[in-house]
């Protein structure tokens, strides 16, 4: 008897595992400015293959509801530096390792599509769009695709179609990333345990809204009340998901607008959610200004040594690696030591982070801390504003190993302390600054290569200006010549009539081929 009921057990159990959805995982990210001179390669993807990938998921780990779920097969899911273009190598590389690995244990009942949504590619109009239509012609139509992306990203008509769930973070800065990816994978799990599968309906409008992130971050207005919109919505019988993308920027692509999403099952709530949505956002799009003041360098750097407390953040935005800038532009470095306030010892104590300077980094490595080096540091990228700088200083510290760094030194000239690194990195935790030896907290001014400040810094800022600096990833819209858009496009445009925010219903993956 005993013998009958573990052969039953055995059995049971056996049926209970064959029963789990069988879901891949995919994707590589990353924001690529089309008006930046740098190209990215495969090897900035970082990418990892297999169970390596779980370590993308802290709600993916061995112990988790979610990996009980369902029985798992990652594939490759790279995240590169924002940058620039991505070489047609790197990219069909990283293409074809994907459905090469995809292919060896089709079929799926589903896959999570994980990517940023704003990749260019030499060659390639809409990457993600290419991407996932050549995933689709691997792995058929039947497998139901959750495509989890940043609000930044964008997404055309193709990668509507070829998707099934999809959603995008609802904050910026992007403190629910980890949430948004759970979600579209909570999605996904959802509709195949319950055997609704693909959404009925998939609703798209394009909104004709071009803005950078400074302007459009959640956490003022009239971001902030824009996006408390979206969960609410999202949340009403009938749908899946809702999802606000404000879009890309910094480069030159049809695709590049916003657009709204709502996928479900109720017809009337997809269409009418999704046009009270683009609505809501067409109808607030003069309100959106830059989330803190603006000025130019110099007024940035007079208000930062007359103030009062410290640390007084400035931010670098022309060349902000975080949004796609080569990283490299030493424009603003070259200002800044120009300055006389900053020639002695004694004078105000200024950060700046960073400068790429792979021929200084060697020679600091081979000097020491403590002695004097001299060599070029920055311009080898972007060099239309400012050639490389002949740095010469003292070495205060070193230290290998940094992911993206690989070597960074900080060199003081003067009363300012220089963050140089063999390669490009930008600097956002107060982490990055304390292993190399500084305080940002206790310097008087701080100058980051960034746009709007991420939380570790916003919180220990006394001040904070955004400067209109020079580089790939220029605040003037206007000033960098937008060709290839569709237009009119706001704010670059004037609009005689209102456009067409009707929802567009677009094809179920079913029929793509049809």
């Amino acid at each position: 008897m005993k013998k009958l009921f573990l052969i039953i057990l055995t059995i049971l159990i056996s049926c209970k595992e064959k029963d789990l959805p069988r879901i891949a995982i995919a994707g590589f990210a990353i924001e690529s400015s089309t008006f930046s001179p740098a190209f990215t390669y495969e090897e900035d993807f970082h990418a990892k293959t297999g169970d390596d990938i779980f370590s993308f998921y802290p709600f993916l780990t061995s112990d988790s509801d979610y990996k009980k779920r369902a029985e798992w097969f990652p594939t490759i899911r790279g995240h590169a530096l924002p940058g620039g273009i991505v070489t047609r190598e790197a990219y069909e590389s990283l293409v074809n390792k994907t459905l090469t690995m995809l292919k060896e244990n089709a079929p799926y009942d589903g896959l999570f599509f994980d990517i940023h949504g704003a990749m260019s590619v030499v060659g390639v109009d809409d990457p993600e769009g290419d991407l996932i239509v050549r995933i689709r012609e691997e792995i058929g139509t039947e497998t139901v695709i959750s495509t989890s992306m940043d609000l930044h990203g964008n997404v055309s008509k193709k990668l509507a179609e070829n998707t099934d769930l999809i959603t995008c973070y609802r904050m910026a800065p992007h403190e629910d990333a980890y949430e948004s990816k759970e979600r579209a994978l909570n999605n996904l799990l959802t509709r195949i345990e319950n055997g609704k599968g693909k959404p009925t309906y998939k609703a798209w409008i394009p909104v004709p809204i071009l803005l950078p992130g400074e302007k459009t971050s959640t956490r003022i207005e009239p971001g902030k009340s824009l996006y408390d919109k979206v969960e609410p919505a999202s949340m009403q019988e009938g749908i899946i998901d809702a999802a606000i993308w404000i879009g890309y920027a910094w480069a030159d692509e049809p695709r590049n607008h916003a657009v709204v999403m709502v996928t479900g099952d109720d017809k009337d709530k997809v269409t009418n959610t999704a046009e009270y949505l683009a609505q809501s956002f067409w109808d607030v799009r003069s309100q959106f200004e830059f989330v803190a003041p603006v000025a130019t360098l110099d007024e940035s750097l007079d208000m930062a040594i007359s103030s009062p407390s410290s640390p007084f953040i400035i931010s670098d935005m022309g060349d902000n690696p975080t949004a796609g800038g080569a990283g490299d532009v030493t424009w603003t470095l070259n200002e800044i030591l120009n300055r006389d306030e900053f020639k002695l010892d004694d004078g105000p104590s200024l950060i700046y982070a960073s400068i790429p300077g792979p021929d200084l980094v060697e020679k600091a490595i081979k000097a020491g801390v403590g002695s004097k080096v001299k060599g070029y540091v920055g311009a080898v990228i972007d060099d239309r504003y400012a050639p490389p700088i002949n740095l010469s200083g003292i070495i205060k510290s070193i230290e290998h190993g940094d992911e993206h760094a690989e070597t960074e030194v900080v060199v003081k000239i003067g009363s300012v302390y220089v963050i140089v690194t063999k390669k490009r990195k930008p600097y956002h935790r107060e982490f990055d600054f304390t292993r190399l030896g500084l305080n940002p907290r206790e310097t008087d001014i701080l100058v980051v290569k960034i746009g709007y400040l991420v939380p570790e810094l916003y919180d220990i800022r006394k001040g904070w200006i955004m400067a209109l600096t020079p580089g790939g990833v220029d605040q003037d819209l206007e000033r960098l010549g937008h060709k290839r858009i569709n237009r009119p496009m706001y704010p670059l445009d004037e609009f005689v009539n209102s456009p067409n925010l009707s929802a567009q219903l677009v094809k179920s993956s079913d029929y793509i081929n049809e």
